[in-house]
């Protein structure tokens, strides 16, 4: 690739960036964020549910920490165990994902005709290698673009892999970027796969799952992205 053509995609690549943000639960009590609130959210049923609690729709000290527990393991902030619509959400995703278990690709949705290929799936937030019918490695659990910075669908291929990339707007380095639809990569972050409310567009994982998806990946290789990520 020509310097010119390598910096513009590097100029493309800040699309990927991503920024931890706190998140602001619509109508949360007000308390530090070291507290655990006494005040039951409006999915308290739905997370007592989820973490097999009494399901009584009341906030208890032992709910209250079972949920600040979740919010912790997730990034979910404020963690104060309140059970509003973004710890909700992110416990709706789980339970689908450990739904699809081992066959992410149960519904057929993302090709097998084409041999090796990266899938992701935006409504679940999962994403797999697969090779025909067979996954490879996954599913994991990605981050993908925010509302105004949707990750793009549909059939692509990985054109250029950059190990150790960096923006050269922020200065903000997207290891193991593995280029598939102008500045939209696989990369690592050091963040939580539920930091809201997502990337710009890029596909973020873990260190180790990036680090995997770099050995397993070829520049020509099928990229599939398809569904859409709740709320956006």
């Amino acid at each position: 690739m020509g310097d010119t053509r390598r910096r513009g995609v590097v100029a493309l690549g800040v699309t990927g960036l991503v920024a931890p943000l706190t998140l602001a639960l619509t109508a949360a009590p007000a308390h530090a964020a070291t507290s655990c609130t006494t005040q039951a959210g409006p999915y308290q049923k739905q997370a007592e549910k989820f973490l097999g609690r009494p399901v009584d729709g009341k906030q208890s000290a032992a709910d209250c920490r079972a949920i600040k527990a979740f919010q912790d393991t997730h990034g979910i902030t404020p963690d104060i165990g309140y059970a509003g619509p973004v710890t909700w959400g992110v416990m709706d995703v789980v339970s689908k994902q450990r739904a699809a278990g081992k066959n992410p690709n149960k519904d057929g949705a993302c090709p097998v005709n084409k041999g090796r290929i990266a899938c992701v799936n935006l409504t679940l937030q999962l994403s797999w290698i697969q090779d025909g019918k067979k996954v490879v490695y996954g599913p994991v659990p990605v981050r993908t673009g925010r509302k105004g910075y949707v990750t793009r669908t549909g059939l692509k291929k990985v054109y250029w892999r950059d190990l150790h990339h960096v923006s050269t707007l922020y200065n903000v380095p997207m290891p193991y970027s593995q280029f598939f639809d102008g500045g939209q990569a696989f990369h690592s972050v050091g963040l939580s796969m539920w930091n809201q409310p997502g990337s710009h567009g890029c596909v973020n994982m873990t260190t180790k799952d990036a680090q995997t998806y770099w050995s397993l990946l070829r520049t020509g290789d099928d990229v599939f992205v398809y569904g859409r990520k709740p709320g956006t």
